[in-house]
């Protein structure tokens, strides 16, 4: 098919950007990513920082290279609208700089609570090594593992995200699990103890596992889908967050403090919403060849 040009009007959404044109001009056989390259090029403005929509009804239009412009709806003469989104961090930035409070945290506080006439207890020792494994894991899946489907997120969530790690799983757990007054200062029960540290293996190699597979459904740089398949998937939409959820309860189990147990609780809380739109995500993209599925993220309760 022989391509012509397209011209489209360019309307601010909210703040206007500097020098955004009021007009753009695209061949047809271009992408939507060629809209958004044009557009930073030509207001100035990092490409991560734009959001463009349809006039004709809101609809949004992704930055990808997969989707030729006329698949969008656009046609010569149509309206844009391009939403600055403010200042922007990359998403890999962001996990790195979240889980590096707890990280750095519980060894430090590990080490100095606990009174000069008392060196740390068993269940404090083992709780600080599997709370910072967990998160030394979750560092090294962001460096070497994830795959983000989108570049950046707003500045502003470096400093939602990691107030809830740096203090929620931070300084909170630590300061109430490593003090000489603590219940994990006391004796171990194994018949608590043992049973919680399988619950956190099983829970970090199963949640490790569905990283695996939701890793191999996308490309090194690409932002496509697929359906996941493997140990998990068969049983609800996001095992990951299941696994999750099992290491934190055996977390539970060995620090035997309820600042562990809010920050479970808020995180399933979390993990749940996302599951939730993740099922409802998979049934738009993919129709009929999605199994869908009853609970999506804990086996007959959610």
């Amino acid at each position: 098919m022989a391509s012509k040009t397209l011209t489209f009007a360019v309307r601010p959404r909210g703040k206007p950007l500097h020098k955004l044109p009021e007009e753009l001009s695209l061949s047809s056989t271009g992408t939507s990513s060629d809209l958004y390259t044009q557009l930073a090029s030509s207001s100035q403005t990092s490409i991560h920082r734009l959001r463009i929509t349809k006039g004709s009804d809101g609809s949004f239009i992704p930055n990808t290279s997969s989707l030729p412009v006329s698949d969008t709806g656009l046609r010569d003469g149509s309206t844009i609208y391009v939403k600055d989104l403010g200042p922007q961090i990359s998403w890999r930035l962001v996990y790195i700089l979240e889980y590096l409070g707890p990280l750095l945290i519980h060894p430090v506080l590990y080490f100095i609570l606990p009174s000069s006439s008392s060196s740390p207890s068993f269940l404090q020792t083992l709780s600080c090594t599997l709370i910072t494994l967990h998160f030394l894991k979750r560092e090294l899946e962001t460096l070497f593992l994830h795959r983000f489907s989108s570049a950046t997120m707003p500045l502003f969530n470096l400093f939602k995200n990691s107030a809830h790690y740096w203090l929620l799983a931070g300084l909170n757990i630590a300061f109430w699990t490593y003090r000489s007054s603590s219940p994990a200062a006391g004796d171990s029960n194994s018949l608590i103890t043992w049973p919680s540290v399988a619950l956190y293996v099983i829970g970090e190699l199963g949640n490790l596992n569905a990283h695996f597979v939701l890793r191999s459904l996308r490309s090194s740089r690409g932002n496509e889908r697929g359906i996941p398949h493997g140990l998990g998937f068969g049983l609800v939409t996001c095992p990951n967050y299941m696994f999750e959820t099992l290491a934190w309860i055996g977390i539970c189990g060995v620090t035997w403090s309820l600042a562990s147990v809010l920050f479970a609780v808020v995180a399933v809380g979390q993990m749940g919403l996302w599951a939730q739109k993740r099922e409802m995500r998979y049934r738009r993209e993919f129709g009929g060849k999605y199994q869908k599925k009853r609970s999506v993220m804990l086996p007959g309760l959610w």
